[in-house]
Protein backbone atom coordinates (compact mmCIF):
# COMPACT_ATOMS: atom_id res chain seq x y z
CA UNK A 1 0.00 0.00 0.00
CA UNK A 2 0.99 3.63 -1.21
CA UNK A 3 1.95 6.33 1.80
CA UNK A 4 -1.74 7.87 1.60
CA UNK A 5 -0.47 11.44 2.45
CA UNK A 6 -4.22 12.23 3.54
CA UNK A 7 -4.66 10.11 6.24
CA UNK A 8 -3.88 11.00 9.94
CA UNK A 9 -1.04 8.36 10.64
CA UNK A 10 -1.27 6.96 14.32
CA UNK A 11 1.85 5.54 14.68
CA UNK A 12 3.99 8.60 12.62
CA UNK A 13 2.38 11.38 12.26
CA UNK A 14 4.67 14.25 11.10
CA UNK A 15 6.08 17.36 9.48
CA UNK A 16 4.38 16.48 6.25
CA UNK A 17 1.00 17.00 7.78
CA UNK A 18 1.77 20.23 9.35
CA UNK A 19 0.52 23.39 7.79
CA UNK A 20 3.36 25.38 6.49
CA UNK A 21 1.31 29.03 7.17
CA UNK A 22 1.67 31.23 10.26
CA UNK A 23 -1.60 32.52 12.15
CA UNK A 24 -3.23 34.70 9.41
CA UNK A 25 -1.90 33.32 5.98
CA UNK A 26 -4.38 31.27 5.15
CA UNK A 27 -6.91 34.38 4.05
CA UNK A 28 -3.93 35.16 1.33
CA UNK A 29 -3.99 31.76 -0.12
CA UNK A 30 -7.82 31.64 0.09
CA UNK A 31 -8.43 34.92 -0.76
CA UNK A 32 -6.35 34.08 -4.17
CA UNK A 33 -8.01 30.52 -4.80
CA UNK A 34 -11.61 32.73 -4.88
CA UNK A 35 -10.18 35.29 -6.96
CA UNK A 36 -8.95 32.47 -9.26
CA UNK A 37 -12.63 30.94 -9.28
CA UNK A 38 -16.10 31.14 -6.67
CA UNK A 39 -15.31 28.04 -4.62
CA UNK A 40 -17.13 26.25 -2.04
CA UNK A 41 -15.42 25.84 1.38
CA UNK A 42 -15.05 22.15 0.06
CA UNK A 43 -13.27 23.09 -3.02
CA UNK A 44 -11.17 25.33 -0.96
CA UNK A 45 -10.13 22.38 1.12
CA UNK A 46 -9.44 20.02 -2.38
CA UNK A 47 -7.28 22.77 -3.90
CA UNK A 48 -5.04 23.22 -1.17
CA UNK A 49 -5.02 19.58 -0.61
CA UNK A 50 -3.75 19.29 -4.56
CA UNK A 51 -1.24 22.16 -4.31
CA UNK A 52 -0.02 20.86 -1.81
CA UNK A 53 0.79 17.70 -3.79
CA UNK A 54 -1.35 15.95 -0.57
CA UNK A 55 0.89 16.70 2.02
CA UNK A 56 -1.10 19.06 3.80
CA UNK A 57 -4.89 19.10 3.98
CA UNK A 58 -6.82 22.26 6.47
CA UNK A 59 -9.07 21.15 8.18
CA UNK A 60 -12.68 22.32 7.86
CA UNK A 61 -12.25 24.05 11.04
CA UNK A 62 -9.30 26.40 9.77
CA UNK A 63 -11.29 27.12 6.51
CA UNK A 64 -14.87 28.21 7.26
CA UNK A 65 -13.95 30.32 10.17
CA UNK A 66 -11.38 31.93 7.40
CA UNK A 67 -14.05 32.30 5.22
CA UNK A 68 -16.58 33.42 7.83
CA UNK A 69 -14.42 36.21 8.94
CA UNK A 70 -13.06 37.15 5.06
CA UNK A 71 -17.05 37.93 4.87
CA UNK A 72 -17.39 39.97 7.52
CA UNK A 73 -14.34 41.76 6.58
CA UNK A 74 -15.92 42.59 3.00
CA UNK A 75 -13.64 40.76 1.10
CA UNK A 76 -15.47 37.65 -0.44
CA UNK A 77 -19.81 37.52 -0.58
CA UNK A 78 -21.41 34.03 -0.56
CA UNK A 79 -24.23 32.42 -2.15
CA UNK A 80 -26.25 30.11 -1.22
CA UNK A 81 -26.35 27.27 -4.21
CA UNK A 82 -27.93 23.45 -3.73
CA UNK A 83 -27.85 24.49 0.10
CA UNK A 84 -23.92 25.08 -0.30
CA UNK A 85 -22.00 28.55 0.11
CA UNK A 86 -20.07 29.48 -2.92
CA UNK A 87 -17.86 31.89 -2.31
CA UNK A 88 -16.60 35.06 -4.55
CA UNK A 89 -13.85 37.52 -4.30
CA UNK A 90 -15.19 40.83 -3.81
CA UNK A 91 -13.56 44.14 -5.19
CA UNK A 92 -12.45 45.00 -1.65
CA UNK A 93 -11.22 41.45 -1.70
CA UNK A 94 -9.28 42.38 -4.51
CA UNK A 95 -7.95 45.48 -3.19
CA UNK A 96 -6.52 43.88 -0.34
CA UNK A 97 -4.74 41.62 -2.08
CA UNK A 98 -2.94 43.83 -4.33
CA UNK A 99 -1.85 46.33 -1.25
CA UNK A 100 -0.28 42.94 0.30
CA UNK A 101 0.63 41.16 -2.69
CA UNK A 102 4.13 41.53 -1.50
CA UNK A 103 2.97 39.29 1.51
CA UNK A 104 0.39 37.29 -0.44
CA UNK A 105 3.59 36.52 -3.16
CA UNK A 106 5.66 35.22 0.01
CA UNK A 107 3.32 33.11 0.73
CA UNK A 108 2.32 31.05 -2.20
CA UNK A 109 7.09 31.35 -2.27
CA UNK A 110 7.17 29.59 0.82
CA UNK A 111 4.06 27.03 0.21
CA UNK A 112 5.76 25.67 -3.19
CA UNK A 113 9.12 25.29 -1.76
CA UNK A 114 7.64 23.49 1.14
CA UNK A 115 6.36 21.16 -1.29
CA UNK A 116 7.61 21.51 -4.61
CA UNK A 117 10.71 18.87 -3.67
CA UNK A 118 12.64 17.56 -6.79
CA UNK A 119 13.04 15.07 -4.79
CA UNK A 120 9.22 14.50 -3.60
CA UNK A 121 9.01 10.81 -5.70
CA UNK A 122 12.15 9.89 -2.94
CA UNK A 123 9.92 11.58 0.00
CA UNK A 124 6.87 9.48 -0.87
CA UNK A 125 9.18 6.57 -0.75
CA UNK A 126 10.42 7.65 2.83
CA UNK A 127 6.71 8.16 3.81
CA UNK A 128 6.13 4.29 2.23
CA UNK A 129 8.62 2.92 4.45
CA UNK A 130 6.65 4.62 7.56
CA UNK A 131 3.50 3.63 6.81
CA UNK A 132 4.84 -0.30 6.63
CA UNK A 133 6.79 -0.16 9.68
CA UNK A 134 3.84 1.73 11.28
CA UNK A 135 1.51 -1.27 10.34
CA UNK A 136 3.79 -3.91 11.15
CA UNK A 137 4.20 -2.99 14.98
CA UNK A 138 1.25 -2.16 15.16
CA UNK A 139 -0.46 -4.87 14.37
CA UNK A 140 2.21 -7.14 16.48
CA UNK A 141 3.03 -4.79 19.16
CA UNK A 142 0.50 -6.43 21.22
CA UNK A 143 2.00 -10.15 20.69
CA UNK A 144 5.54 -9.31 21.95
CA UNK A 145 6.71 -9.83 25.08
CA UNK A 146 9.23 -6.81 26.57
CA UNK A 147 12.65 -8.14 25.67
CA UNK A 148 11.36 -8.29 22.02
CA UNK A 149 9.85 -4.49 22.83
CA UNK A 150 12.94 -3.43 24.30
CA UNK A 151 15.04 -4.67 21.09
CA UNK A 152 12.87 -2.92 18.87
CA UNK A 153 13.25 0.23 20.49
CA UNK A 154 16.60 0.09 20.65
CA UNK A 155 16.63 -1.08 16.69
CA UNK A 156 14.28 2.17 16.09
CA UNK A 157 16.72 4.84 18.31
CA UNK A 158 20.06 3.25 16.45
CA UNK A 159 18.01 4.15 12.91
CA UNK A 160 17.12 7.29 14.26
CA UNK A 161 20.66 8.28 15.73
CA UNK A 162 22.08 7.28 11.61
CA UNK A 163 19.14 8.85 10.04
CA UNK A 164 19.86 12.02 12.27
CA UNK A 165 23.86 11.80 11.24
CA UNK A 166 23.03 11.83 7.48
CA UNK A 167 20.56 15.26 8.48
CA UNK A 168 23.58 16.68 10.50
CA UNK A 169 25.62 16.26 6.82
CA UNK A 170 23.40 17.87 4.90
CA UNK A 171 22.94 21.14 7.07
CA UNK A 172 26.44 21.58 7.18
Amino acid sequence: MMFNPHKKHGFFPGPWHESPFHKGDLKYIILDLVQEKPSYGYDIIRALEERSRGFYTPSAGSVYPTLQMLEEMGYVASVNQDGKKIYTITDEGRKFLVERRHFADKIKSKMQHHWDSENMVEMTAIMDEFEKMGRLIGRQLHHLDSIEMKRIQEILSDVYDEIEAIIQRDIK
